[in-house]
C-alpha cells in the first residue's frame, strides 16, 4: 500500500512539473510576440491610412496598397482590410463591414453594418447573424478568426401578430437587445434579423431603451477582438525559449508518460486481484489447497512437460510432493475481471462426482493464476472421436460407458448440488478420461450457479463453443435459457460420439452428409435402417439408441428436449422402446405444427407420410411440400413453412420466381428438387423455354441459414 502511494505523489509531482514548464514557455513566448510587434509597430514605421483610420499597422494590413507601409512585420499573420471609396472595409463571414475604429491597447476593432445610416431610422441591417455564428467572423483569404468582443451584444428585430401581451392582431415590429432563447418568444412572433451593437453605448442609459436609442447604438458599431498569431518563423529569444521548453518536456514528459501507463496497468491488474481475492477470503467452503507461484514452478520442474494450449492459457504436467501427478493450468488471458477464474473454483472447488475432475489447488500471485487438477493419462475425448493419429480407437461398447457417465455427469450438476449449475461448455475437449477410461467434466470456466428452483436464468451474452451452443442463446422467440442449454450441447457430443465424425464436416464425401444431424433425422423419417460400417448387430442398436437420444436432446425448443434424468432413462433403456422424435428443424423459420411432425407408426416402420402427383410419387406431406389443390390438398397449405406444389393434368407444378416449373424428381436426400421450364418439349427440338431460366435445375429446398456451429 505504501508503494502505491510513492508512486501516486511520484505521478502528481511529474503532473505539476510538466504543467508548469508548458505554462512558463507559453508566457514567456506570448509576451516576447507582443512586445516585439508593439516595438516594429510603433518604434520602427508609418502606419497605413484609408479615410478616417490613420492607424493601420499590424496585425492588420491594407490590401492591394500601391504604397505598403514598411512596418508590416512577416513574422505575423495578417488581417485584411481593404480601401473602397476612402472607407476601411473588413470582409468576413461573407459580409463587408466598414471599420470604425482599432484600438491596439485592448486588441479591438469597432465595425458598423453598412445597412445602417445615421440618419435614416428605417435602415435596417444588411447582414443578420445565427446564433451559431455570431461568437467569431471568419476573416476572408486566411485562417484566422476574429472573436466577438466581450463589449458587444446582440441586438434583435422580430416582428409579431398582435402586441405582447395583447389580444389585439396586428403585425408590430420589436428590437430587443441582449441573448433571448425560443422560450422568450411569444405566440406569433418571429425572428427577422440579428445583428450586434456595443455595450459602452448603453452606459449611463436606462434599461428602457427607444428604438432612436438602438439605432444610434447600431450606426455606432460593435467590437471585435482581434489577437497576434506569430507564423512558424522565429527569432533567436523564440528558439531558445522553444528549446528549453522541448528540453523540460523531455526531463518530466517521458518519465511521467511511463509512470501513467504503469499506474494504469497495476491499476487495472490490482483491481482484477482483488475481485479474486474479496472471492477467496468469501468463501469457507473451498477444499482446494492454495499454492505460492514458487510452488507451481517446482510441482511442474519450471514447466518443463507441456501437455496442451488453448484460448484460456496452457497446461503443464506437474507431480506433488507425495508424488502424486497433476495438470497445472496456467490462465494467460484474464476475462471479464477474472470471472473466468472465479466460476471454476466457485463451482469444481465446491463439488464432489465420479465424473467431476477434481481440483487440487489454486495459484493467485500478482499477476500469475493457476488452476491444479488430477492429472488425467488418457488426455480428452476429442482425439477417441475423431480418432486421431497415434490413439487406439474406444470399442463401441466403451464409447457408450463414457457417454452415460458424462450424462450422470451433468445430471449431478443440475439436480445433485445444493445449487443450480450450468456449465454451458460441453464438448469434446472438456471431457478428460482418467487410466480407466472414467470421464470427468472440466473446464468450469464459463459455468453459472443459479439457485434449484429457477428454470429461466438470465444471461447477458452468448457463451459456449460454436457448434455445441444451444439455439436459445440466438433465437429469442424460442424459449428462454435454462438447464436445457447443457442438454443441447450433450446431445450434440453425443451424436459425434455415435457418428466417429464431426456433425458438420465440409470434406465429407457424400455433400447430403455435411451437416450429420440433419441427415440422419431425414434417414429415421424416411424409414431407413442407419448402420455403422464392421459393426455387429449389438453395436449397433447402441449407436442407433445414441443417436435417437441425442436428436432428442438436440430439438430446436429447449421445451421439446428431455431433461438429463430423462436422458440417462433413455440412454440405459432399450433401443426398441424408444419413440423417434420430431423431425428436426435448425431455425425457427422451419418450425411446423405439432400435429404434423412425424412420429412413429404403430407398425414400426417409421415411414413418413407423402402423397403423389402424376410420376412424383414422394411429395412429403410434412416438410418442407405440400400439394395446394384437388383431392390431395391438406388443410394449412399456406403456411410460411411449406412450399406449395400443385397437381395439374396429373404433372406436379412448383411456381418459383413468377414462373412455373414442372417437377422431375424430388430428392430428400441431398435437399434438391430437378424442374424444367415448361416450353420444353422432349420429341420437339425447336421448342424453347417459355421461361428466362435454363432448361433444368437442381434447386436446394433447404433455405433456412444453419445455426452457428
Amino acid at each position: 500500500m505504501a508503494s502505491t502511494c510513492r508512486f501516486c505523489v511520484l505521478v502528481v509531482v511529474s503532473v505539476l512539473l510538466l504543467g508548469l514548464s508548458a505554462l512558463f514557455a507559453y508566457i514567456l513566448l506570448a509576451n516576447l510576440a507582443n512586445s516585439t510587434l508593439m516595438t516594429d509597430s510603433y518604434g520602427k514605421c508609418i502606419p497605413s491610412t484609408c479615410g478616417n483610420i490613420q492607424n493601420i499597422t499590424s496585425p492588420f494590413q491594407l490590401a492591394k496598397d500601391p504604397n505598403p507601409s514598411p512596418c508590416t512585420n512577416s513574422d505575423y499573420h495578417h488581417y485584411n482590410l481593404y480601401c473602397e471609396n476612402n472607407l476601411t472595409v473588413l470582409t468576413a463571414n461573407g459580409g463587408n463591414y466598414y471599420v470604425q475604429a482599432i484600438n491596439y491597447d485592448n486588441f479591438t476593432i469597432r465595425v458598423v453594418d453598412p445597412g445602417f445610416r445615421n440618419n435614416d431610422f428605417s435602415s435596417i441591417p444588411r447582414y443578420s447573424f445565427s446564433i451559431y455564428n455570431i461568437s467569431y467572423f471568419k476573416c476572408e483569404k486566411t485562417f484566422l478568426n476574429l472573436e466577438l468582443a466581450s463589449s458587444s451584444t446582440p441586438v434583435t428585430f422580430f416582428k409579431c401578430e398582435k402586441i405582447v401581451n395583447s389580444s389585439v392582431m396586428r403585425t408590430y415590429n420589436y428590437v430587443e437587445q441582449g441573448n433571448i432563447t425560443a422560450s422568450d418568444m411569444e405566440d406569433g412572433c418571429r425572428i427577422e434579423w440579428m445583428t450586434l451593437m456595443s455595450k459602452s453605448f448603453l452606459y449611463g442609459k436606462d434599461r428602457n431603451l427607444s428604438y432612436h436609442d438602438i439605432h444610434r447604438a447600431l450606426g455606432y458599431g460593435f467590437e471585435l477582438q482581434f489577437r497576434f498569431l506569430p507564423r512558424c518563423k522565429l527569432g533567436i529569444y523564440g528558439w531558445l525559449i522553444l528549446g528549453a521548453f522541448f528540453q523540460v518536456r523531455s526531463i518530466f514528459g517521458v518519465p511521467f508518460l511511463a509512470a501513467l501507463l504503469i499506474y494504469k496497468r497495476r491499476r487495472m491488474h490490482l483491481s482484477m486481484y482483488s475481485s479474486i481475492e474479496d472471492f477467496l477470503q468469501s468463501d469457507n467452503n473451498l477444499s482446494p489447497i492454495r499454492y505460492s507461484y514458487s510452488d507451481i514452478k517446482k510441482m511442474t520442474s519450471r514447466f518443463n512437460e507441456k501437455l496442451g494450449e488453448g484460448g484460456y492459457g496452457t497446461v503443464f504436467k506437474g507431480k506433488l510432493r507425495s508424488g502424486r501427478f497433476v495438470a497445472v493450468k496456467m490462465l494467460e488471458k484474464p476475462k471479464a475481471n477474472g470471472q473466468d477464474f472465479i466460476s471454476e473454483v466457485a463451482t469444481i472447488g465446491r463439488i464432489h462426482h465420479f465424473n467431476m475432475v477434481q481440483l487440487v489447488g489454486y495459484c493467485v500471485e500478482g499477476s500469475k493464476r493457476a488452476l491444479i487438477y488430477n492429472f488425467m493419462p488418457n488426455g480428452s475425448l476429442d482425439k477417441y472421436i475423431y480418432c486421431k493419429e497415434g490413439s487406439n480407437p474406444l470399442s463401441c461398447r466403451k464409447m457408450y460407458e463414457i457417454s452415460l457417465g458424462v450424462a450422470q455427469g451433468i445430471e449431478y450438476l443440475h439436480r445433485g448440488c445444493d445449487v443450480q449449475i450450468l456449465h454451458f461448455d460441453i464438448k469434446p475437449h472438456n471431457i478428460l478420461l482418467d487410466e480407466n477410461f472414467i470421464p470427468k467434466i472440466s473446464d468450469f470456466g464459463l459455468a453459472k450457479l443459479y439457485p434449484v428452483g429457477n428454470t429461466i436464468v438470465s444471461l447477458t451474452a452468448a457463451r459456449g463453443t460454436m457448434g455445441y451452443m444451444a439455439p436459445e442463446l440466438f433465437y429469442k422467440n424460442i424459449g428462454g435459457v435454462s438447464y436445457k442449454a447443457d442438454v443441447y450441447s450433450f446431445g450434440m457430443l453425443l451424436m459425434e460420439m455415435a457418428s466417429r465424425r464431426k456433425n458438420l464436416n465440409a470434406s465429407i464425401e457424400h455433400s447430403s452428409q455435411i451437416y450429420f444431424p440433419r441427415w440422419v433425422s431425414d434417414q429415421f423419417c424416411m424409414g431407413k435402417e442407419f448402420e455403422m460400417d464392421d459393426a455387429t448387430e449389438e453395436e449397433n442398436k447402441i449407436i442407433k439408441k445414441m443417436i435417437i437420444t441425442a436428436l432428442w436432446c438436440i430439438q430446436l425448443k429447449p421445451s421439446d428436449r428431455p431433461s438429463m434424468n430423462k436422458v440417462i432413462e433413455m440412454l440405459e433403456g432399450e433401443f426398441e422402446y424408444l419413440q423417434l422424435p420430431p423431425k428436426l428443424l435448425l431455425c425457427p423459420q422451419q418450425e411446423i405444427p405439432r400435429d404434423n411432425l412425424h412420429v412413429m407408426h404403430n407398425n414400426g416402420n417409421g415411414k413418413c407420410i407423402s402423397s403423389s402427383c402424376g410420376g412424383i410419387h414422394n411429395i412429403s406431406l410434412i416438410y418442407p411440400f405440400r400439394i395446394t389443390n384437388g383431392p390431395h390438398k391438406r388443410n394449412g397449405a399456406n403456411q410460411p413453412w411449406y412450399n406449395n406444389v400443385s397437381c395439374v393434368n396429373n404433372l406436379t407444378v412448383l411456381r418459383l420466381y413468377s414462373g412455373k416449373y414442372y417437377v422431375q424428381t424430388i430428392h430428400y436426400e441431398n435437399f434438391t428438387i430437378r424442374v424444367v421450364d415448361p416450353g420444353i418439349r422432349s420429341n420437339n427440338f425447336s421448342s424453347v423455354p417459355a421461361i428466362r431460366c435454363p432448361i433444368t435445375t437442381s434447386l436446394r429446398f433447404s433455405n433456412c441459414i444453419l445455426p452457428p456451429l
